[in-house]
């Protein structure tokens, strides 16, 4: 069931496009609006990046992960970060 407001809105498809979309239409027996709204819908979210959580997440993983060399990384902390930033 839909919850969202529809509007209608035009688009231009090639002639290959929509004879593969009035096929894929006939074989699934879904309108090609509803299969163009679903291909839409997967575009996007494919287009989204990480959240938030996602990020922290990541970041947790790799916490550790990498050795400097050094054994003095969280002593001498300030000093490496303000090296690092007149570079």
């Amino acid at each position: 069931m839909l919850t969202d407001m529809m509007i209608r809105t035009q688009v231009q498809l090639t002639d290959a496009q929509m004879q593969a979309l009035r096929r894929l239409s006939a074989e699934t027996g879904k309108s090609a609006a509803e299969l163009i709204r679903n291909g839409i819908d997967q575009y996007l979210a494919g287009r989204r990046g990480p959240t938030a959580e996602d990020r922290i997440e990541r970041a947790i993983k790799v916490a550790g992960a990498f050795a400097s060399g050094g054994g003095d990384g969280s002593s001498e902390h300030d000093r490496y970060l303000a090296e690092a930033f007149e570079r």
